[in-house]
């Protein structure tokens, strides 16, 4: 969510942000939807005051017994009631006009962001390793269906297009990454590991942003709870409404929870394997930080993202995405793409981004800045960040191409085999 003052403040640099992210320019009609509101407001407050005033002049009129203008003053009494009860009504009105037009508007991007109108204009940062050479690689529905280890026919007559049901070896080994992430970030990278719900209330996804733009890709039961498509919605909001002390950011938090997506708008798009599934298995990570500390804590997210790809011994390239390819919630946003020989290309494994205060505001999600000479601050919103860490499922996948053996085997990258007992290949029955 933007802060009306700023953008009262600043509307040019507004409105040039907003055309970064291929929107028309909106500060003149936000400051005139705030002038409404302010102009409700002044009404409300004038109203208070006159009100208060003639209660205090009946009293005068009634003491010095001058009963008609005491009667005067009531009938106007009277008619400020009115006037304040329209006011009310106009001054909540021009709140949720403002709110809705703020709500819809995705982040501005940070200086830096190269300017482009989708992933063609994405700029490539660096890259880990090399391909693989792989003699006639399959993709991993072809691997996995020929070790009789995943099986999609069984999955959609559970539950319809979309899902794999994983068997034996690939079972476990999609929980062993899990278990291996989960450990790299809490051991090595100093996150605290949650384990949240999956379902929660309206208020946790919009306050990341999810709602009110994104509701066709999420799924919402009967109860009106929504399944959550990260963990990100339910990290994030274990500050909302708070104020924490500065003392205790960054906040590092990391979880792994299966997550929900419809995937309403990607009709057509990856059908076949579990690229793009309506359920994944992904680990999460989120930081909560001041103002200061978000930049530097974007980076070393992105190392601790890498880490994992690095350890298996994967092959990726990490690139910044353009204005035209960021979040709805993002002010920056690097992409992990990992190589996929069965693909002959490099597909999105991790995104990590960092959101500035604009989950914070939504939110309402503070930090207390430490006192200074004994004189404590007022509370400042924090600033939110989140990344894969990484989706364990196209993890699986990369796994499983890159480390295919001529005779339909796959090796198990060494860092896994004690979550797996030791297992050094799986090959089929």
């Amino acid at each position: 969510m933007h802060d009306i003052r700023w953008i009262r403040d600043n509307p040019q640099a507004f409105d040039q942000g907003l055309a970064a992210r291929g929107r028309e320019p909106l500060s003149s009609a936000l400051i005139a939807l705030d002038d409404a509101r302010k102009a409700a407001v002044g009404t409300l407050q004038a109203c208070q005051e006159r009100r208060n005033a003639a209660s205090k002049e009946i009293g005068q009129a009634m003491g010095a017994k001058d009963m008609a203008r005491a009667d005067s003053l009531k009938a106007e009494v009277a008619a400020l009631k009115d006037r304040m009860a329209e006011a009310e009504i106009a001054e909540k009105k021009a709140n949720a006009d403002l709110t809705a037009a703020l709500e819809v508007l995705p982040n501005l991007p940070l200086a830096e962001v190269p300017l482009g109108p989708d992933e063609s204009a994405n700029v490539e940062h660096h890259r880990f390793g090399a391909p693989r050479q792989v003699t006639n690689a399959r993709e991993h529905f072809e691997l996995g269906e020929a070790l009789g280890q995943m099986d999609f026919e069984v999955a959609a007559k559970l539950s319809g297009s979309r899902f794999v049901v994983l068997k034996k070896h690939l079972a476990r080994m999609e929980r062993a990454l899990s278990q291996f992430m989960l450990d790299l970030h809490t051991d090595t990278h100093g996150y605290t590991e949650v384990n949240p719900p999956v379902l929660v209330k309206s208020d946790a996804v919009y306050g990341t942003s999810q709602l009110p733009k994104a509701a066709e890709d999420m799924f919402r039961t009967e109860q009106g709870l929504w399944l959550t498509p990260t963990a990100e919605v339910t990290l994030t909001n274990l500050v909302a409404q708070e104020i924490v002390a500065e003392e205790v950011l960054p906040l590092r938090l990391t979880a792994g929870t299966q997550c929900f997506r419809s995937e309403a708008g990607a009709a057509g798009r990856d059908t076949r394997g579990m690229l793009r599934q309506h359920q994944f298995l992904k680990v999460e990570l989120v930081s909560i930080t001041a103002p200061e500390q978000s930049n530097d804590e974007h980076e070393r997210m992105l190392a601790c993202a890498e880490e994992v790809l690095k350890r298996l011994d994967l092959h990726y390239r990490v690139v910044t995405l353009c204005t035209g390819d960021m979040g709805f919630s993002a002010r920056k946003t690097y992409d992990i793409e990992v190589w996929l020989p069965g693909q002959k290309a490099f597909r999105e494994i991790s995104s990590c981004s960092t959101c500035g205060d604009f989950q914070a505001r939504r939110m309402n999600a503070r930090y207390r800045p430490k006192a200074v000479d004994g004189k404590a601050g007022s509370p400042q919103f924090v600033h939110t960040l989140n990344g894969s860490g990484t989706a364990v499922g196209r993890a699986l996948i990369a796994v499983m191409e890159t480390y295919q053996q001529d005779g339909g085997g796959i090796a198990v990258p060494a860092v896994l085999q004690p979550y797996m007992g030791g297992l050094q290949m799986i090959e089929k029955a």
